[in-house]
């Protein structure tokens, strides 16, 4: 066996590896997590229902670090005897929320936001669909809620709230035009009062004050946290973060996956400044706890009790003491709690309004957030000019391909100029094969006399890299694509495919991503085969490796990325179709232009076993 053969069998190789390894440790885990995700809701409403309350652990000063609450809401009954999200919100009275964008009710038992659907916002494409949910009450399936409160300095005995605490409200509907007051007497001389408001969209603010008609001066450090019981589903691209994160006083953006905190020391990481937020970010959604900009803070990210779906995430921050004089009302802090989508226009009308720092970090624009943002923006003024994201999408690429049309017909023409004098080229590297030195002064010398920059075919492309990876990232994060219709059978440019070639594109009543051990592999619809085939035409355009291995590689690769692409989002398999397409074109008419020879029908020629043309 020669060793041109032996590479072929090892490129061969390799590429199944790759496939197969894609599919088992990405495709397989995602069309897993997705049919999972259906279930849920089924499920949730089946559970089991205990007799006995659940109670959470009240916060407690730490004498090394004064103030720092514990993880509250620990369950206090076993993990696997859950109720109904009915039943569990019926464990406390409540005082109900009815914004235009939100739905749900606060907890008077321990005052936390604990119960939160987002109205605009579905399960499925289907409108009747049920309501995202958000947040949930701690006797739930899977409780996620936020709660403020005070932890006494060390040593101190006075009675303060907790998660057992029953609060007395002043109304019975928490609306944006009407403000919430809760209130509660510790029966030793302090009144704590809790003023809820919220707006239109997804910010509430809580502002806590205490009046003071004890004798002693009390000393409290408010803090607040949002927890999140058991390791939610993620969808697991590398291009988006999911989990908590935060920005503290001067630090970069910290993001932190569910599997990230535990590897920190004692599964905490520690940060403190001035000025910043912290919470939890999915794909679409993402909650935030926002203190005063102005004051110092400490900062926690953590992973606290038993693991699997009893572990606990939490991000909690605690400010410093706050002193009441006997006699004296003071208003001690004002916390903002963000729970919502991640509107892009909502956020940065946050960012602005209260002054949160670098609060429009919580969408992932990724490393590109320069090029990224204006992206977006620019994507979705064309979006709201034709009604259609998909189509919004197809235009800005076009758009990009004609900025960077100069830089491509340099790079075609420099490849052009390299092909033509690429016999000589060859001679060159034989007459001085055994003269590396005189090889390179000879090849520089045709490069001068004949105007080649040899680099000049690269740095164009390198240049456009950021580009349109910053366009891709844009189409893979942003929400307005989650449920948006495009044409014919896309009804949702955030799902894959729905047709599927080894069902016949659905004449024959099977689904073939079901059938066990293979099914993984099964997920090709239309468009991925388009794309596959664009990808194929655009590699077919230039002159075929003379390296047996690379050929192979070259050949299969459209393949590869053909099963690869099989479970992605439409809207991204599009994009790319599109992207490939307009890339061939230009390509193909600025060689012909610059009288360089076309090598796609020779190339197609050959490989189906015909004889290439002479050039």
């Amino acid at each position: 066996m020669t060793s041109e053969q032996k590479n072929l069998f090892l490129a061969i190789g390799l590429s199944l590896v790759v496939l197969l390894g894609w599919n088992y440790f990405y495709g397989a885990p995602k069309m897993d997590a997705a049919r999972q995700a259906s279930q849920s809701a089924t499920q949730q409403s089946t559970q089991a229902s205990p007799p006995n309350a659940v109670t959470g652990a009240s916060p407690a000063a730490n004498p090394e670090n004064p103030g720092l609450a514990t993880t509250p809401g620990a369950p206090a009954e076993p993990a696997q005897i859950l109720r109904t999200r009915e039943q569990a919100l019926a464990l406390s009275p409540r005082i109900a929320i009815d914004t235009p964008a939100l739905t749900g009710s606060i907890a008077l038992r321990g005052g936390r936001v604990d119960d939160v659907s987002l109205k605009n916002y579905r399960e499925t494409i289907d409108p009747k669909s049920p309501m995202i949910v958000l947040l949930s009450p701690l006797g739930s399936q899977n409780p996620y809620y936020a709660e403020t409160g005070y932890v006494g300095a060390p040593g101190a005995n006075v009675a303060l709230p907790n998660a057992n605490t029953v609060w007395t409200a002043s109304a019975q509907k928490l609306t944006p035009a009407t403000p919430v007051e809760l209130t509660w007497d510790n029966g030793q001389g302090l009144l704590f009062k809790r003023t809820i408001s919220i707006d239109d969209r997804y910010m509430f603010s809580i502002k806590e004050s205490v009046e003071n008609k004890s004798a002693q001066a009390a000393s409290l450090f408010p803090y607040a946290l949002i927890s999140r019981h058991g390791k939610p589903k993620t969808d697991g691209y590398a291009v988006l973060h999911e989990g908590l994160l935060g920005i503290v006083g001067d630090s970069r953006i910290i993001e932190l996956t569910y599997d990230g905190v535990e590897k920190e020391t004692k599964s905490t990481k520690l940060v403190e400044g001035t000025a910043g937020w912290l919470g939890f970010t999915d794909k679409y959604w993402a909650t935030a706890i926002v203190p005063a900009q102005d004051e110092p803070f400490k900062g926690r990210f953590s992973a606290n009790g038993p693991a699997g779906a009893n572990r606990i995430y939490q991000t909690d921050l605690l400010e410093d003491v706050h002193t009441i004089a006997p006699g004296a009302s003071a208003d001690v802090t004002t916390t903002r709690l963000f729970a919502g989508a991640k509107e892009i226009q909502a956020i940065d009308g946050y960012q602005a309004q209260y002054g949160i720092k670098n609060f429009d970090l919580m969408i992932d624009w990724g490393w590109f957030y320069f090029i990224t943002k204006p992206l977006f923006k620019l994507i979705d003024l064309i979006y709201k000019w034709v009604g259609n994201f998909g189509v919004a999408i197809l235009i800005v690429t076009v758009i990009v391909k004609a900025v960077f049309f100069p830089l491509a017909n340099r790079s075609y023409l420099s490849m052009a100029k390299m092909k033509a004098a690429q016999p000589e080229m060859t001679l060159i590297r034989e007459r001085f094969a055994d003269d590396k030195q005189k090889q390179q002064q000879e090849l520089m010398e045709l490069y001068r006399r004949e105007k080649i920059n040899p680099v000049a075919g690269c740095l164009p492309v390198v240049v456009q890299i950021p580009v349109f990876f910053a366009l891709y990232k844009v189409i893979f994060i942003t929400l307005e694509m989650r449920h948006a219709p495009f044409f014919g059978w896309i009804h949702d440019l955030s799902a894959p495919d729905p047709t599927n070639i080894f069902n016949l594109f659905g004449l024959i009543p099977l689904d073939p991503t079901q059938l066990p051990m293979i099914g993984h592999f099964l997920a090709i619809g239309i468009w991925p085969l388009v794309m596959g085939v664009s990808m194929f035409i655009q590699m077919k355009m230039n002159p075929e490796p003379t390296d047996p291995v690379q050929k192979t590689m070259f050949t299969w690769m459209p393949v590869l990325f053909t099963f690869m692409l099989g479970t992605f989002p439409a809207g991204l398999v599009i994009y790319w179709t599109w992207n490939n397409l307009l890339s061939v074109t230009p390509q193909y008419f600025i060689m012909k232009r610059a009288g360089v020879k076309v090598e796609l029908w020779d190339n197609l020629s050959g490989l189906l076993g015909g004889k290439k043309a002479a050039s």
